[in-house]
């Protein structure tokens, strides 16, 4: 969003005795102000009044003609705001119950994540009563329910910042609530839509002669009839309600908000919005792309592979595949040109051709791929779902005693490999790897076996600076694993060019100034799933990696030739299980950085 303008909306109905209070409170904050008067009585229309006046421009006083409810009164402050010119509107109640020293921390929360809602966490003094306190659970677990999900921590308190974008096409597109359910509602319907939620956690109290319009009946009836209904629009949602888990967030849509009008008295605004742009991003390096899903979601997943088996759970991976081909058009550009330079090199090899069938392929090979590293560490594969091709390499590295290191790469399944030698005690193997891009799926990996994070190193790159993290491992006869194929996750990591696929592409230098700094025996190693199980590829690549200062960038680029050679025949083998869903050759493209 290329530029943030905020104002207020105070939806209100008849609490003349405390908005001059609310008003005063949020007026030092120098942001234009909605009060929406939702057909108050004419005590309370005398004191917006009188409000009015005083405050002047800073002030934009709504009337409804007659009272539509809470939800009906936020929705025209909304709209008003949006035809305004303004790009999001802090709701807060007029009864005085918020603390309006906290609008600062919203706006820059806001300014800090333009297409977040910014929803306040209340924090309760002893004025709450107590069965208010209490019967607001009772909707936070429905509200889990109805997005599957805990993001939603607190959904009625009334003290929030909405993107109006975002707001004003739901309220547009959606019938919505009018009345107290309106603040759920809203809600749950963005969290349907992927919007994002910040929570800030901001003082509530109870005034003792405070009014309140909450209909302990009628209220509770709409409330549980908002439920029922969000409820079963969550069971027709849960295919794709289950895709969101393992899929990333869009980006929100990106708008240029016209500059912002004067405030001015007028009486119901309702501009219908502007279609949304949304934007994929294009070329972006592995380490930006975000982690896709969440932690509840994938524990889920893990309990139904539990409960019900991988085969059972392994069925909604087609609608949730089906889903991110669908939408997600930057990783299936990327799956596509993947594809061209595999046929562009060989032609003849009856290669997969580009397209949304090879995409979805691709896809589902990669998801398939997270079920089986859960159930390797879970202990549900054993040593017949694995084969090697050829023990010989492995055997004489065991025989040897000696400590190594193994690059291998984002082809097959290496995950599951380390999980056997864990359980199995075949081998001591522990992984080196950037750890921070998948943070949430080593946590359900993690869950399933204590010995996940015993046989994990996370380091920020690979360079000479990790040999000493990495040395009392050699020395202790373990293997050490890499990946090759992918550049350092930072600007200034080195790379080198190599031919790859029928095109030049830029390969870390991390792994071979390691090898040369740890002074020990390297191998490659693949895991491929083939039709009769995992099939293991263990083959010496160097007795020992040298780098001559004099000759290092000859050296690197021999060593990195060598790897992407190999890494092309498994691609080769198993065309579909190279899981890089990003623009692999993109650096080359651009002229690359950090090159020698």
């Amino acid at each position: 969003m290329s530029r943030f303008a905020a104002c207020i909306v105070v939806p209100i109905y008849n609490h003349k005795d405390a908005i001059g209070a609310t008003v005063a409170g949020l007026a030092v904050h120098r942001l234009p102000i909605f009060v929406v008067d939702d057909g108050s009585d004419d005590p309370t229309r005398q004191v917006l009044a009188g409000i009015a006046q005083q405050y002047g421009a800073q002030l934009t006083l709504l009337r409804l003609p007659v009272n539509g409810g809470k939800g009906a009164a936020v929705m025209a402050g909304l709209r008003a705001a949006r035809e305004a010119g303004y790009t999001h509107a802090l709701q807060i109640d007029a009864d005085g119950q918020h603390d309006a020293t906290d609008v600062p921390r919203f706006i820059d929360a806001a300014r800090a994540e333009p297409d977040a809602v910014i929803l306040g966490r209340p924090v309760y003094d002893e004025s709450v009563p107590k069965a208010r306190l209490y019967g607001r659970y009772v909707t936070h677990v429905w509200v889990w329910i109805e997005t599957l999900s805990l993001t939603i921590r607190d959904s009625m308190c009334g003290f929030r910042l909405y993107p109006l974008a975002l707001a004003c096409k739901l309220i547009d597109g959606v019938r919505l609530p009018t009345r107290m359910d309106f603040d759920i509602e809203i809600l749950v319907r963005l969290h349907w839509r992927r919007t994002a939620f910040r929570f800030i956690a901001t003082r509530v109290t109870y005034a003792a002669d405070g009014v309140s319009h909450f209909d302990v009946l009628w209220d509770n009836v709409r409330i549980s009839r908002s439920h029922t209904r969000l409820v079963f629009g969550m069971l027709w949602r849960l295919p794709m309600l289950l895709a969101h888990k393992v899929m990333p967030r869009r980006a929100a849509p990106a708008e240029q908000p016209r500059a912002p009008n004067e405030p001015r008295e007028r009486s119901k605004a309702d501009q219908p919005d502007q279609p949304d742009r949304h934007a994929e991003p294009s070329g972006q390096h592995w380490w930006r792309i975000a982690e896709r899903g969440s932690h509840l979601g994938m524990a889920l997943l893990a309990l139904s592979c539990k409960l019900f088996g991988r085969r059972f759970t392994a069925l909604w991976l087609h609608p949730v595949v089906a889903y991110f081909l669908l939408t997600g058009a930057a990783a299936r550009e990327a799956s596509a040109d993947y594809f061209r330079h595999l046929r562009a090199a060989e032609p003849q090899g009856g290669t997969p051709r580009p397209g949304w069938l090879s995409a979805y392929r691709h896809m589902l090979a990669f998801a398939h791929s997270g079920f089986d590293k859960l159930a390797a560490w879970s202990g549900r594969v054993n040593d017949a779902d694995v084969k090697f091709e050829d023990r010989s390499a492995f055997e004489a590295w065991v025989a040897s005693g000696k400590g190594a290191l193994v690059i291998g790469a984002h082809l097959g399944n290496l995950e599951m490999t380390r999980a056997l030698a864990a359980h199995g005690a075949h081998a001591k193997v522990t992984a080196v790897v950037y750890t921070g891009h998948a943070r949430r799926f080593n946590r359900v990996l993690a869950s399933a076996s204590s010995a996940f994070t015993r046989h994990l190193l996370e380091v920020a790159d690979f360079g000479p600076d990790t040999a000493m993290l990495m040395q009392q491992r050699v020395d202790a006869g373990e293997l050490l694993v890499i990946v090759g194929d992918r550049v350092p996750p930072h600007e200034a990591g080195r790379t080198t060019d190599a031919q790859f696929l029928g095109a030049s592409a830029p390969f870390a230098q991390g792994p071979y100034v390691l090898a040369h700094a740890l002074g020990c025996p390297v191998y490659l190693f693949f895991c491929l799933k083939e039709h009769d199980g995992y099939h293991l590829y263990f083959e010496p690549f160097a007795e020992r990696i040298e780098l001559p200062r004099r000759e290092r960038a000859q050296h690197l680029a021999t060593w990195a030739q060598r790897y992407a050679t190999r890494l092309e025949h498994y691609c080769r083998k198993a065309p579909y299980q190279w899981f890089n869903f990003f623009d692999f050759w993109a650096g080359t493209k651009r002229g690359g950085h950090g090159r020698t």
